[in-house]
């Protein structure tokens, strides 16, 4: 029975944080400054976190690799066969010559990347996180955005990016659900205090997104169709998770957004697109000639969209979307009709780890249920990708063979990917089950009142080690509420705040990382894809750390039943 220490190195937990931290900053400086490739950097993080484990914490050796096995497979399932599925349905759309018409389709809406990247990655993007989550919406929505035209570089970083408002109510509201049972408070309440927190960020994403795709040409040009769409976006979040529904806020939110685009490019006209469009055309014949086969989703895109083809007419338009819309409708089911969510959850196997099961003790004393793990066979959205690339082969008159054929190049196209997610989760599992994660995170959580400030911290950095707001909030949630009671500040505040500081830490998850380079097809280069938005994500969470901060003081006004 292995129970770890808070503080096992000298009995100061200055240093034990400091070894406790060597995994993360193995991994950030492989990617970030060596430029390893991502496999290659996640496997020299989950050789040091198990060094740490055995040598600094006294994990058993035996326990320490049983933990990077059980994080390895929930690396493969369900998060890689998440992203595997999703991909495979994009690539049944250009298996079946349909790829085009969608492009075609969002060009009759906009053919301003600027806008197309607010509606695909901002709007869109928003709706399958909130139906889907856990890589799913950075998969679809970056190939969607390589079939107008972007450069494989400049959509990973915008759909990263824009990936970061809906997180904490993503997935139906998982995250903060699973804060509510955790800690004891109604989720409700926490879901309302993220209600005043997320839609400040929600509101100015967009800009974020036009800055990224051309610059300050573009904030110039596009500012009110961005501040509208980010402002209506970050409303309808607080309207919902207040006063309507936590569980539907993303949903309502990516709809009101998504309406509030389309009613005002029917009497406001952008302008400058063309010139953007030029802009990106070039930079496609850079990217072609510097990397004339990147090996994914990238290398079915044409460099053009042919404006002078054939109109569309409605079937094609159906056919296009169809894909996208019949997602929608599973997923909806899935998550939205009581009957059908129960019944799927009670499909979930659970799996003791064996060996590993029954033999791990929290830093509290109490049994490790990390141990079980969960085989989502039925209830997994890879599950549901699945049926859903099932149907659009069979509308689109696929064969079998050439279905199959299709997902199985896929597999083995993404294979440094799956590997690499397997040892980012193998990563996460050492580092949470040895006590590493809950050294640091007690560490921060030390600095008394000044905490407030610091408590978005932890919430970045669970994300970004697991990939996962959720798996964040499994971690520190019940911390934030201690320290919290601690310093005399609403535990809500602290729990609410560990949820809004992991959704800027998932844009730097090496999870993600790999996600978004395997979709648009820039496989093995996830450390510049890094390089790009860590800057990003810094400047988001001093936002959400300075708003914390402001929020147990002077903005006390703004936790729901604060003075």
């Amino acid at each position: 029975m292995y129970t770890p220490e808070i503080a096992p190195l000298a009995d100061s937990l200055l240093w034990s944080s400091l070894a406790a931290l060597l995994p993360l900053l193995t991994i950030f400086v492989t990617l970030g400054f060596l430029k390893w490739k991502a496999h290659w950097a996640g496997l020299a993080a989950v050789i040091v976190a198990l060094i740490v484990a055995i040598l600094v914490y006294g994990m058993p050796v035996g326990l320490a690799g049983l933990s990077a096995s059980q994080g390895f497979a929930f690396g493969l399932f369900p998060i890689m066969w998440i992203v595997i599925t999703a991909i495979w349905l994009y690539e049944l759309t250009v298996k079946s010559g349909h790829f085009e018409d969608l492009r075609l389709v969002i060009n009759v809406i906009s053919d301003d990347p600027r806008v197309q990247a607010i509606l695909v990655a901002f709007c869109f993007g928003g709706l399958l996180e909130a139906l889907a989550g856990f890589g799913a919406p950075v998969a679809i929505t970056g190939v969607m955005l390589i079939a107008v035209g972007f450069t494989a570089m400049r959509a990973a970083v915008v759909v990263l990016v824009a990936n970061t408002a809906p997180v904490a109510f993503g997935a139906i509201a998982i995250p903060i659900i699973t804060a509510g049972n955790l800690t004891g408070i109604d989720y409700k309440e926490i879901g309302a205090m993220v209600g005043h927190q997320t839609p400040l960020l929600a509101a100015i994403v967009p800009l974020f997104l036009i800055f990224l795709v051309d610059g300050k040409r573009g904030l110039r040009q596009l500012w009110p169709l961005a501040l509208v769409v980010g402002v209506v976006f970050g409303a309808a979040q607080f309207v919902s998770a207040n006063y309507l529904s936590v569980e539907m806020t993303d949903i309502i939110a990516s709809l009101m957004g998504l309406a509030a685009a389309v009613i005002m490019l029917q009497f406001w006209k952008p302008v400058g697109g063309q010139d953007a469009l030029d802009k990106m055309a070039d930079e496609r014949s850079r990217e072609k000639a510097s990397a004339p086969d990147a090996g994914g989703a990238a290398a079915a895109v044409a460099t053009s969209v042919d404006t002078k083809a054939a109109p569309l007419t409605g079937k094609r338009v159906l056919m296009a979307l169809f894909p996208y819309l019949i997602v929608i409708v599973i997923f909806s089911g899935a998550k939205l009709i009581p009957v059908i969510d129960k019944w799927l959850a009670g499909t979930d196997v659970k799996i003791p780890w064996p060996g590993l099961d029954g033999n791990i003790m929290t830093a509290a004393g109490e049994l490790s249920t990390s141990t079980v793990y969960n085989f989502q066979w039925l209830s997994s959205p890879g599950t549901m990708l699945l049926v859903s690339g099932m149907i659009v082969a069979i509308v689109y008159k696929m064969t079998v063979k050439d279905a199959f054929q299709v997902f199985v190049d896929n597999v083995v196209k993404m294979r440094f990917s799956i590997l690499t997610v397997g040892l980012v989760l193998a990563l996460a599992y050492v580092m949470n089950l040895s006590g590493q994660t809950i050294t640091i995170g007690t560490w921060i959580a030390g600095a008394g009142t000044l905490f407030a400030f610091l408590s978005p911290i932890l919430g970045w950095l669970g994300t970004a080690v697991t990939g996962s707001d959720t798996s964040a909030n499994a971690l520190f949630a019940t911390l934030q509420q201690t320290a919290a009671t601690k310093a005399g500040i609403d535990p809500v505040l602290l729990v609410a705040a560990n949820s809004s500081g992991g959704v800027v830490g998932k844009m730097i998850s090496p999870q993600n990382l790999t996600i978004a380079a395997t979709a648009v097809g820039l496989l093995g280069q996830e450390a510049s894809i890094f390089r790009r938005v860590i800057w990003w994500s810094l400047g988001m969470l001093v936002v959400m750390c300075l708003l914390v901060g402001l929020q147990s003081t002077v903005l006390s006004w703004m936790v729901p039943g604060g003075a």
